[in-house]
């Protein structure tokens, strides 16, 4: 929904984090595919082959607010995208969401409007 508005640099940053949740259980399903493969077009990056760059290497590319709630909020939509939220993928937000700073109200904000978002794509 927001990607376009990421800088060059975090586009690529934002489809490494992407590819790496949607692989985190070893199980890439039909349904984040074919949200990774949506982010990629909104993106302008359909060619873009995923280097498999470290988290950490990742998240410092992410500087103002405005990107890393457009991160955070997207890859909960991807996350909720087979209707699984997985024990390592929750980690991994945790460690995103301590990196940026975000605190547990803001956390659950995105969470309960991503869920919304679902509920709504799907009738």
């Amino acid at each position: 929904m927001f990607l376009a508005e990421l800088q060059p640099e975090e586009k690529k940053a934002f489809l490494e984090l992407a590819a790496m949740i949607a692989n985190i259980d070893g199980n890439l399903s039909i349904f984040e595919s074919s949200v990774l493969s949506k982010f990629q077009k909104e993106m302008g990056l359909k060619d873009y082959q995923i280097e498999g760059l470290a988290i950490e290497d990742i998240l410092i590319t992410f500087k103002t607010e405005r990107s890393k709630n457009i991160v955070l909020a997207e890859l909960l939509q991807l996350i909720y995208s087979d209707g699984v939220f997985q024990e390592k993928e929750s980690e991994t937000i945790q460690i995103i969401k301590e990196h940026f700073g975000f605190d547990a109200n803001e956390f659950g904000s995105f969470k309960d409007w991503i869920e919304k978002i679902k509920e709504l794509s799907v009738k």
